[in-house]
């Protein structure tokens, strides 16, 4: 079995794809206390350090390989400050000190020398000059890259999501994964889901309650797919009158038939995007936002916690289906290119 160790793993979206593709996953980082409580929920035989990664010396992870070469190492660096929302109308990016920690992945690179590597981010890092610097290091130390921006509904995901996806090696050249044309619907990730009164599930019944003038205004939504904007004049919020105001997705419902919009970690609340479920007047729970993350149906999340840090967790995370793929490719490279497997 090939290893892996994840860096900036979150609630583990990225290593239980790692696991489905077979990987094992000795060793992981995590410092957002919630995200690590649900990643050793999920992963209790995988090492996990909940120190800031900028104090964490590489020779304490190196431990745990021993004088093995590891097989892959894996992350998704927080680069929130950059991303297309986080910037919207305030310039081309936001300066944000989590920008930077690209180069950490970078020095775990140096420190570990893996024989392959996988970076998830989004995808305005491409145009990030800290990106090419890292771009130019890595093959400088000998890894072939391959780096594209790509939609994880070409995936079987079923959400629109475009994420930057890069994979290196220093054993070959080797691709991206290209989509696979399998299209999942929010009717097959949760249209058997059984009713937030009946279930058992305390994950299924996480979801906001609302005053009696919003859910007056849910009420009038169309089902399946309508949203704000099929609302008579007297029930339109007076924030989104102005003109030229964006975030046209707010108070919007689900289509069946289609993927989801962009699970984010705003998920759980219908004002922060189109979250509300397609049928029943409701916004999604916190397990049918999991599920449109593709996380298994019995992935364990906290239930003593805030929605808002749940959310977040949730939308922040790597969909486990598009990590398996995008490591599967890897450990098919990693299998054709060693005689033996360590």
């Amino acid at each position: 079995m090939f290893s892996a160790i994840d860096l900036f793993a979150g609630c583990g979206g990225l290593s239980e794809g790692l696991r489905q593709s077979g990987f094992k996953v000795t060793a992981a980082v995590e410092i957002n206390e919630d995200a690590a409580r649900t990643y050793k929920f999920n992963h209790p035989d995988t090492i996990l350090f909940t120190e800031d990664i900028r104090m964490l010396k590489t020779n304490e992870v190196k431990k745990i390989i021993g004088n093995k070469t590891l097989h892959l190492l894996a992350g998704c660096p927080p680069c929130q400050g950059f991303s297309t929302m986080r910037s919207l109308n305030r310039g081309p990016h936001v300066e944000d000190p989590r920008n930077d920690l690209i180069t950490e992945f970078l020095r775990f690179v140096k420190g570990l020398r893996p024989f392959t590597i996988m970076m998830e981010n989004v995808p305005a890092i491409i145009h990030y000059p800290l990106f090419k610097q890292v771009s130019d290091e890595l093959s400088g130390l000998g890894y072939y890259i391959d780096f594209r921006v790509v939609n994880v509904a070409d995936y079987g995901v079923p959400q629109r999501r475009k994420r930057f996806v890069m994979l290196g090696s220093r054993l070959g050249p080797i691709e991206v994964a290209r989509g696979n044309g399998t299209k999942c619907t929010v009717r097959d990730a949760i249209g058997s889901l059984e009713s937030v009164d009946k279930t058992s599930d305390p994950i299924h019944k996480i979801y906001p309650k609302h005053s009696p003038k919003v859910m007056d205004i849910i009420r009038r939504i169309p089902k399946n797919g309508g949203s704000r904007k099929d609302l008579p004049d007297e029930y339109i919020l007076n924030c989104h009158k102005r003109v030229g105001i964006g975030f046209n997705d707010v108070y919007g419902r689900l289509k069946w038939d289609d993927v989801s919009s962009t699970i984010t970690g705003g998920c759980l609340n219908p004002s922060k995007g189109r979250f509300l479920h397609p049928e029943e007047d409701r916004c999604i729970t916190a397990r049918e936002a999991a599920l449109l993350q593709t996380f298994p149906r019995d992935y364990k999340f906290p239930e003593d916690i805030a929605k808002t840090a749940l959310a977040l967790m949730i939308g922040n995370a790597l969909p486990p289906l598009f990590s398996k793929i995008q490591s599967a490719q890897i450990y098919k490279h990693l299998s054709s290119n060693l005689t033996i497997l360590v």
